[in-house]
């Protein structure tokens, strides 16, 4: 079974860069997303002003449920 690693950067106002998170996952779902965000959330990621993504399956979905702001 093909998996892929997915790496969370996050960019302070300062212009600093994080490493947020990794995740492997073998599908792009909104539960994989619901999840990943979930996890982002819970270690203290409050407030988001940007998500660059490429057309990820089902991360809308799941950013309205984590960060509906």
């Amino acid at each position: 079974m093909n998996k892929a690693t997915y790496v969370a950067i996050g960019v302070n106002m300062d212009g600093k860069k994080y490493v947020l998170g990794i995740w492997i996952g073998a599908n792009e779902t909104s539960k994989f997303w619901l999840s990943v965000l979930n996890d982002l959330k819970t270690s203290g990621i409050r407030q988001v002003l940007v998500f660059c993504i490429d057309g990820l399956n089902g991360f809308t979905d799941a950013l309205g449920a984590v960060y509906p702001q």
